[in-house]
């Protein structure tokens, strides 16, 4: 591959409101920059801001996809001049049958399937590709368990880049085939995620012509997640839900919904109205929820063994920000056994129709089992989010589900099938 010269970091970038990296630990500021470390205390940088005025009406009249959020994202202003898969703008669903499936007043779905690679990845990797470009990358790499995967293979092609894709041999062969399909380096790897990532960010410090959206250029591809949050405010009517579950893989997505819902109500595009956020995992990989259970601050890394192979992540890197912004809001994590996601997944579809990944499953389930333990409360308004498509885990309902009979080409057959 090519190099390519990555700017200094004195290098002025156009990455709209985007003002600094901050430090999430001693809260140093440093230049925009491809970096992801704090050079005081080596704690994780996040994006920054110098927020203008920003009007509900600037956004509604801008693109129906994430862009119409670009003054609230450390992209360039021109983002959508770009070629790019133009993610976002996905349903808000009431969900009244599954809501009183689970006991709640209001529950809504927003679903995530709906994006260009049937996951909210095409989110992140959008905000991620348009700062690459912008810190002067060519290539689009990452780490990961599959919908990411399939959103950066897809998303470098569309934008003619090279894509570098590093996953882990045992990942579900859907989301292996849908990744390969793109024509980008694919390489599979002996191990879990945990290995996997570990070589993405050894090859990071190695090849820096390469953005790894979740190494590198981690800060501005974590923004990507806000604009589920800008969505579900917006679609509400521009205000905040009471209550919202989400999936914990890095925590990340957590963090980042927390945060916008805080942005919307600084910037006034909402009230500021009190909300709970509530995490959930698989028991198999349930590193932050042990970690919320047992008042520790501190995660401990444990080896994932899960069909949620999407949340697999032992060591996830944003568990104690997720742990914050729980606590804070007056939330709790929760996990929940394999066969419990299998009929949260199924629950979700003979509801509402939509068909989710194992981590939709997982979130169905765990907040099934929030509302059974009594955490969660059963009249407030209550988000949920399905964060990927079920074709791409087959596997995790196949022995579940099937023909009700198989029987002879006769109206008189398919009758008495019924009966049965």
């Amino acid at each position: 591959m090519t190099a390519v010269s990555v700017p200094s970091a004195t290098t002025s970038f156009d990455l709209g409101p985007a003002r600094a990296l901050s430090c999430r630990e001693c809260g140093n500021e440093t230049p925009l920059a491809p970096e992801y470390a704090c050079y005081e205390c080596f704690g994780p940088l996040e994006v920054a801001y110098d927020f203008g005025r920003v009007r509900r009406e600037d956004i509604e009249s801008g693109p129906q996809s994430i862009w119409r959020y670009r003054s609230l994202l450390p992209v360039p202003t021109n983002v959508a001049s770009h070629p790019n898969l133009e993610p976002g703008n996905t349903r808000l669903i009431e969900a009244d049958r599954l809501a009183k499936a689970l006991g709640l007043r209001k529950v809504w779905v927003k679903d995530d399937t709906g994006n260009p690679t049937h996951s909210f990845k095409d989110r992140v990797v959008g905000v991620a590709l348009a700062a690459a470009r912008e810190l002067g990358f060519k290539v689009l790499a990452c780490p990961s368990t599959g919908n990411l995967a399939n959103a950066v293979a897809a998303a470098a092609t569309r934008a003619g880049w090279q894509s570098v894709v590093l996953v882990p041999s045992s990942l579900e062969q859907a989301k292996i085939l849908m990744t390969a399909v793109y024509d980008g380096a694919l390489i599979t790897i002996d191990g879990n995620y945990d290995d996997v990532n570990r070589v993405a960010q050894e090859l990071a410090a190695e090849n820096e012509d390469w953005a790894f959206v979740n190494v590198n250029v981690r800060p501005y591809y974590a923004e990507g997640s806000k604009t589920l949050g800008f969505e579900v405010a917006e679609q509400l009517g521009w205000r905040l839900p009471e209550q919202i579950v989400v999936p914990i893989a890095s925590g990340s997505q957590l963090t980042k919904v927390d945060k916008a819902f805080r942005e919307l109500g600084s910037l006034d595009l909402v009230e500021a109205t009190p909300y709970k956020v509530f995490g959930a995992q698989a028991t198999g990989c349930a590193p932050v929820a042990t970690a919320f259970k047992a008042g520790h601050d501190v995660i401990t890394p444990v080896r994932p063994d899960t069909i949620a192979r999407s949340l697999a992540i032992g060591v996830p890197a944003d568990g104690p920000y997720a742990l914050d912004s729980v606590r804070r809001t007056g939330g709790t994590i929760e996990d929940v056994s394999d066969e419990e996601v299998v009929e949260g997944i199924r629950l979700l579809a003979r509801t509402e129709g939509i068909f989710a990944e194992t981590a939709g499953g997982v979130t169905v389930a765990t907040a099934k089992k929030l509302v059974e333990t009594g955490q969660l409360d059963p009249d407030a308004e209550t988000v949920l989010l399905i964060t990927g498509d079920g074709l791409k885990t087959l596997d995790a309902v196949s022995h579940k589900v099937g023909p009700k009979a198989n029987v002879p080409p006769s109206a008189e057959a398919v009758i008495n099938a019924l009966k049965g």
